[in-house]
């Protein structure tokens, strides 16, 4: 048997504080399943989203203009770097809207795996801002320019590292609240830009004091920076989308079942991601010679347990089985045959 249940496991606290950190052993209140965190917490997302297209969108267009003004390749990579930035909020913010939809017959699991196709989207953009800028940069050293208006050029710089570093702030810290690691990524990626419009200033600091090649060399520094970036994300993003997980959350699912009332062992473990949440499938083993309604109710504790302590988790399913057969192995149907098929097995 299994339990996804969503019968009323009343609590007095409430699901719509994301904040809130769940303890099993409190009074009862609520129902499981009455209120969705994830709704709350993807419109959370949204305006991190939201506000982070802004800031940037405004951060690239007053580098734009200086860009223009003076020809710094240096600033040039920065300012491509933070257009590909705020371009990247788009395809999370289509993310989070889709996440917010219900289920369907064709999409059953609801659309949470579209976070990861947008996941997917943000490294390439900001891969090819890092070739952009380094074709330019390198373009710019083998034909070297001259650099005017070095004080708006530093001026830029210290715009860029103050646009990064708030967006780094919001992105980082809605992300965590919500558990969204794309939005997490996303904004150490920012941080990180933050300090490389930094280097902008140094580079025009350079060209001040008579080094024309430090604008060019920068900004090839700030592609090799992007570059490095791109690799780490892509890590991340791409593990995350192979439903790879950290072997610390199954061992934290033992650990909540571990004293479950009528629990006998845990047997099988199951973690994967949907979106910026995790669904877990588990199967239990409880004394053989319990009813069919008592393996319910421990499966209904269990998770119960489950959903209460692991905050990352949006639903669990939990599969009782006897004791004297429990795991998946003993759920697999013998070498047979039927409808003229070939002898096989399920």
């Amino acid at each position: 048997m299994a339990s996804r249940n969503t019968e009323a496991h009343a609590h007095d606290h409430h699901h719509n504080d994301p904040g809130h950190h769940h303890g099993h052993d409190q009074g009862h209140g609520h129902t499981h399943g009455t209120v969705d965190p994830a709704l709350l917490a993807t419109a959370q997302g949204i305006s991190a989203v939201k506000w982070s297209l802004v800031i940037l969108a405004i951060t690239a267009a007053v580098q734009i203009v200086v860009v223009v003004l003076t020809g710094s390749v240096a600033l040039l990579a920065d300012t491509v770097h933070n257009v590909g930035d705020a371009l990247t909020a788009v395809p999370l913010w289509i993310a989070f809207s889709f996440a917010r939809r219900p289920p369907t017959k064709r999409y059953t699991y609801g659309f949470g795996r579209v976070e990861d196709l947008a996941g997917i989207a943000v490294v390439l953009t900001i891969l090819f801002s890092a070739l952009f800028a380094g074709y330019e940069s390198v373009l710019r050293i083998v034909h070297p320019q001259t650099i005017t208006h070095l004080g708006a050029v530093a001026a830029a710089a210290l715009v860029g590292f103050i646009g990064n570093e708030a967006v780094a702030q919001l992105r980082i810290r809605t992300g965590r609240r919500i558990a969204s690691v794309a939005l997490v990524a996303d904004g150490h990626h920012a941080r990180i830009d933050g300090f490389t419009s930094l280097a902008v200033l140094a580079g025009a600091l350079g060209v001040w004091l008579g080094f024309p090649l430090a604008d060019p060399i920068v900004g090839l520094l700030i592609a090799l920076a992007i570059m490095r970036i791109v690799w780490q994300s892509a890590k991340s993003v791409l593990n995350r989308a192979i439903d790879g997980v950290d072997p610390e959350i199954v061992d934290e699912v033992h650990e909540a079942l571990a004293h479950t009332p009528g629990v006998v062992e845990v047997t099988e473990t199951r973690v994967r991601w949907l979106g910026h949440r995790m669904l877990a499938e588990v199967n239990v083993a409880v004394d053989a010679h319990v009813s069919v309604e008592e393996g319910h109710e421990v499966a209904v504790e269990a998770r119960h347990r489950l959903l209460h302590r692991l905050e990352y988790l949006s639903d669990a399913t939990v599969h009782v089985d006897p004791d004297t057969a429990s795991g998946q192995t003993h759920h697999r149907i013998p070498e047979h045959r039927h409808d003229d098929l070939p002898l096989h097995a399920h």
